[in-house]
């Protein structure tokens, strides 16, 4: 079985995840943006999620809206998402916390509404104003 590693920037937090979903998405909405520092935040459910050191310094941040966003409590890496209500093992994880290639292609671009003016969406890849339609 195939493992993928990946971590935070300090190494603080550092796991394991033996497959990914088929859904991988560019979300622009303002939260992910702000959240990454980036024009938009990729991130992927994944299966098989071992926390392998660093767990006590994973750090959630609940947002107005209910959802969940988690960081390394040491050097700020955005390392996932999660829905309201969801538990940890749920986690979407950021894909630029791994530090290995990925089996994963970006199949669509959402919440586009409210990207940055300054971003250029991906012509080849569906876009959707809000979530997936």
């Amino acid at each position: 079985m195939t493992e993928y590693s990946g971590s935070c920037l300090c190494n603080a937090i550092t796991f394991t995840v033996t497959g990914f979903s088929d859904r991988v998405a560019n979300c622009h909405c303002s939260m992910c943006r702000k959240f990454h520092g980036a024009a938009f935040g990729t991130l992927v459910a994944v299966q098989g999620l071992s926390w392998l050191t660093g767990r006590e310094s994973l750090q959630d941040f609940e947002a107005a809206n209910g959802t969940v966003r988690s960081f390394c409590v040491r050097c700020g890496s955005s390392l996932g998402f999660r829905s309201k209500g969801a538990d940890l093992d749920q986690i979407e994880l950021a894909i630029a916390a791994f530090d290995d290639a990925l089996p994963v292609v970006i199949d669509a671009q959402i919440y586009t509404r409210h990207k940055a003016n300054w971003c250029e969406l991906i012509d080849r890849v569906p876009a959707f104003p809000e979530g997936r339609e």
